[in-house]
């Protein structure tokens, strides 16, 4: 057995000499050898993926802010301009006519206007007067009211004037005039001639800007006798002047209460813009909101003051015609 031993250790020995060995020799010499089962967990590299946080902030974005349009002036441009009616009397003192010995010869109106109208071509050239049914009603009156409270003045005892009375008549004017005769003429030439040589009652009947007349003349008690009295009515009607419309008048007032409203409201946007950031998100909204109301402001501006343009040139017309017509 010793001896085996030491032939099989001379054999390995002869082998290591060699330098080589032979798994498989050595497997069947020494007997199968059992592989290690080396269990290795193995190692997994996980890329872990980096998630940022979800945010609700959106990325900021330079803001540029919306630019407010600018409402147009006024300037007073849209206020109308007010119509001055100056009305004119013109009431030389009364011509009393010296009592005459025998009767007087009638008078008439229509002798009167003639005779009137007469004189007017004579002295100067002016145009004849067309005869008023509502200036003869305002000579009536004064007529009858003379009478009725004896008195012999332009203005009644009840402070009642020319003014009033063509007021009363209806007679709508920019002048009115009154000359008045009391006593015994030689007819309808004869008290014209009277009044042409009296300075004031002359004036009056030659007037140039008067364009129709009224008169009335009467035969009754006056201080205890019986005689005439006449008057004569002068007048230029209202109508002579260019005529301002109403109708436009009260268009422009509308479109000036809309307009003011409309200027209140701006402003308020206006305020609400000036207190607001630019950056703030409700910045642009209030400055689209006002920008919504300028043009139709704008527009409502410019349409009105064209109408006030109209407007106020009609009524410059007319008050040049009454500052003519009044001598100023």
């Amino acid at each position: 057995m010793f001896n085996k031993l030491l032939m099989v250790l001379a054999g390995i020995l002869t082998l290591i000499g060699a330098g080589t060995i032979s798994y498989t020799y050595l497997e069947q010499t020494v007997g199968q050898m059992e592989a290690l089962q080396v269990e290795e967990t193995p190692i997994v590299v996980v890329k872990k993926e980096i998630t940022k946080p979800a945010t609700t902030t959106q990325p900021v974005q330079k803001k540029i802010a919306t630019k407010a349009l600018t409402p147009a002036k006024t300037s007073g441009s849209i206020v109308p301009k007010t119509a001055t009616v100056q009305k004119t009397v013109v009431t030389p003192g009364p011509l009393r006519a010296a009592p005459q010995p025998v009767p007087s010869s009638t008078l008439t109106v229509r002798g009167v206007i003639e005779y009137t109208n007469a004189a007017r071509a004579l002295n100067g050239g002016f145009s004849a007067l067309t005869e008023n049914a509502s200036l003869n009603l305002d000579a009536q009156m004064k007529v009858d009211d003379m009478f009725a409270k004896q008195y012999f003045e332009h203005v009644s005892p009840s402070g009642v004037g020319p003014a009033d009375l063509a007021k009363l008549a209806g007679y709508a004017y920019v002048i009115v005039g009154e000359n008045l005769a009391l006593g015994d003429f030689n007819g309808d030439s004869g008290v014209v001639t009277a009044w042409m040589n009296s300075p004031g009652h002359r004036a009056n009947i030659l007037k140039p800007q008067y364009q129709e007349i009224g008169v009335a003349v009467g035969k009754g008690m006056y201080e205890g006798r019986e005689t005439w009295l006449a008057v004569q009515s002068f007048g230029l009607p209202l109508s002579a002047c260019p005529t301002t419309n109403t109708q436009i008048k009260a268009q422009i007032d509308a479109n000036n209460v809309t307009i003011a409203g409309l200027r209140a409201h701006l402003d308020a946007k206006k305020a609400q813009i000036d207190s607001t950031q630019s950056n703030d998100p409700n910045y642009n909204t209030y400055v689209n909101e006002f920008n919504a109301i300028v043009p139709g402001y704008n527009n409502l501006i410019e349409t009105n003051r064209a109408i006030v343009a109209t407007f106020n040139a009609s009524v410059q017309a007319f008050n040049a015609c009454i500052a003519l017509a009044s001598g100023n």
